[in-house]
């Protein structure tokens, strides 16, 4: 039992504390983003060196190693977006009455070059990986990719819970691209896929034909893709979910009202 309750916990601890460190640094005043930026530019330049030396190890520290690295290159894609170094060429929300295709194109300007950025760390870490026998860096940033992705499609076409409030201010004009409903024809799908990607996963995971480092990526990948479809059910549940991220929030931000229920692994909007 240890050989999959060790990744998995692994998984949860580095997601949860990543992401509220990410979120603490994104609501500092803005004078500090610049210095923030600095650092993280610093982790990010670590993790690719890891990624890259990783792919050739096929062993559970590789594995552990691959994991971690594709995760600090995703924060970084984050924190770029967030304190707004790489957006997109909208930076005002949308004018009054924009509806449907226009509304989008509008909510897809706002962050053009992260969505490129994003494609340029796929590229760059399917580069590094490729015909290696650890290629567990590109799947964890897959998955983050598109359960990113599609938690961000959700909230556009309509969610109960939304999460404009934890936006920081100047990225305020977002909140008008979200969209609060009681439900979406994207939703079911979304968590239909991330159900069945856990079970498969877990699956291969289970299998007792797999090498160690191959229990230990894919523990990891069942954890992650469970959590983002947990992620997807929060955007729906009237459910606290922004309370696990309180010591991350300034005191007038912290709330564990459920109406203002927040995405766990996605956090980003269109």
């Amino acid at each position: 039992m240890g050989a999959y309750a060790v990744p998995a916990l692994y998984a949860i601890v580095v997601w949860w504390f990543s992401t509220g460190l990410i979120l603490l640094l994104d609501l500092k005043p803005r004078h500090t983003h610049p210095w923030s930026m600095a650092a993280a530019t610093v982790v990010l330049a670590g993790a690719i060196w890891a990624i890259a030396k990783s792919a050739s190890d096929a062993s559970e520290t590789g594995a552990y190693i691959a994991f971690t690295g594709a995760l600090l290159v995703w924060g970084w894609q984050e924190m770029s977006y967030y304190m707004g170094f790489v957006s997109g060429p909208r930076t005002t929300g949308c004018p009054p009455g924009t509806r449907g295709f226009a509304k989008f194109r509008a909510a897809a300007a706002t962050s053009l070059w992260h969505e490129a950025a994003i494609v340029a760390g796929a590229l760059a870490i399917l580069g590094m990986t490729w015909d290696e026998p650890n290629r567990f860096a590109l799947w964890t940033y897959l998955v983050l990719w598109g359960m990113n992705l599609s938690a961000r499609l959700n909230m556009f076409l309509g969610v109960r819970n939304l999460n404009a409030e934890f936006l920081p201010a100047h990225l305020s004009y977002l909140s008008c691209f979200l969209t609060r409903k009681p439900m979406n024809l994207l939703f079911p799908v979304s968590v239909s896929v991330g159900t069945a990607l856990t079970v498969a996963i877990g699956i291969a995971a289970l299998d007792d034909l797999a090498m160690p480092h191959e229990v230990v990526g894919l523990t990891i990948l069942t954890t992650m893709v469970a959590l983002a479809t947990l992620e997807h059910w929060f955007l729906m549940l009237p459910l606290p979910a922004a309370a696990l991220w309180n010591w991350s929030l300034p005191a007038a931000k912290a709330t564990p009202s459920s109406s203002e229920a927040a995405p766990l692994a996605s956090r980003d909007v269109p």
